[in-house]
């Protein structure tokens, strides 16, 4: 009885290791879309900027605006999504491979600016997308 109880205790050990190992084994997934990365579902491209050698996209799911800086090639480059409400500005920049954000605000009855970089190419909008 002793033995089968100390077999139960190290299978019990052994499960336990592999599941931690599987949780914090994997990286995130990279969202394979800007509509990914903001969350998919009802998210919808509302606005679009060109910033020639990635987009800044401002997406909406009829309660929250999403930007999204997408590159149109893995690389290192700076990259930055950006979007804003008046006292409040929200921004994701960094050396990232894919793109920068989802930067997300709700701003029912206001105007936005949004916008990004993609290494010393800027874009900000004017205050828009009222409503």
């Amino acid at each position: 009885m002793r033995r089968l109880k100390q077999g139960a205790a190290l299978a019990v050990a052994t499960v336990a290791a592999l599941a931690g190992t599987l949780a914090t084994g994997s990286p995130a997934m990279a969202a394979s879309s800007p509509i990914g990365a903001c969350g998919g579902g009802s998210y919808h491209e509302i606005d679009r900027h060109d910033l020639g050698k990635a987009t800044v996209y401002l997406l909406y799911n009829g309660t929250t605006n999403c930007v999204v800086t997408w590159k149109d090639s893995r690389n290192s480059t700076f990259v930055n999504a950006v979007i804003r409400t008046t006292g409040n500005w929200i921004e994701d920049p960094g050396n990232f491979s894919t793109y920068a954000g989802p930067v997300k605000l709700s701003a029912k009855g206001k105007c936005i600016q949004w916008g990004g970089d993609y290494g010393s190419t800027q874009y900000t909008s004017p205050l828009e997308h009222c409503g």
